[in-house]
């Protein structure tokens, strides 16, 4: 991918993950904090139940993290599904004989419409994520 294209999409998705982070992501650590605390403050506790109550306290944002990590992953899949298509394109248009200036721009033209695509569909990603992590949480 052209590297203006991969800016603009790391930059969007940064913007995301900071949103998630501090809007959801970082309550949720301050609560696991707060939790496994507790735990530690149960003198009658044994070790493994104080040690099972930490991990209670963990596993929101294990699943969070999770969450937000698989929806990447399918999202980065997506997107190089889609520039693939366009190496093809730009693949047969090379064999049959075109040129490397207009091989070249059918490929950043492919590409930017890939970009394009999926930035448009960071937004209902976003909500998507948010709405899962509220019920998580």
């Amino acid at each position: 991918m052209a590297e203006a294209h991969q800016t603009r999409v790391q930059g969007v998705i940064e913007d995301m993950v900071q949103s998630l982070e501090r809007d959801h992501i970082r309550k949720m650590q301050g609560r696991m904090f707060r939790c496994s605390a507790d735990c530690c403050d149960r003198p009658t506790d044994s070790m493994s139940q104080v040690h099972q109550c930490i991990e209670r306290c963990h596993t929101p944002l294990a699943q969070a993290q999770a969450l937000v990590t698989s929806e990447l992953e399918k999202f980065q899949d997506r997107l190089t599904r889609c520039t693939m298509h366009c190496n093809d394109k730009a693949k047969d248009l090379f064999d049959s004989g075109a040129k490397e200036p207009a091989v070249r721009s059918l490929m950043d033209h492919c590409v930017g419409s890939c970009v394009d695509d999926h930035i448009n569909l960071i937004p209902s990603m976003t909500r998507k994520l948010k709405g899962n992590l509220d019920s998580i949480s």
